[in-house]
């Protein structure tokens, strides 16, 4: 058991180490903002097109959140997804 447990943990962190090197890009406004993040949802850059400076400020951040909120959900997919495969077969009913 506790070398399942240890095989499993190692799985995990390897798997951490893959997330970072996989980008997913979260876009609004037909993709003039997008944000660009790891499969760790850690945030990489963050793009606006030149056409959106003339925007008020609101405006500007609420696509900001949109693109934000995009790139963490394809994040959060790509993250289960990965660590499911790593744990897939340690423990029973994952």
């Amino acid at each position: 058991m506790m070398k399942k447990l240890q095989e499993m943990q190692q799985k995990v962190e390897e798997t951490k180490v893959r997330l970072d090197t996989i980008t997913v890009e979260g876009k609004a406004s037909n993709g003039k903002v997008a944000v660009t993040m790891t499969g760790n949802r850690k945030v990489n850059a963050i793009v606006i097109n030149e056409e959106l400076t003339n925007l008020e400020k609101e405006e500007l951040e609420d696509l900001l959140v949109i693109a934000t909120n995009d790139a963490l959900e394809k994040a959060e997919r790509v993250n289960e997804s990965e660590m499911r495969v790593a744990s897939a077969g340690m423990i029973p009913g994952i």
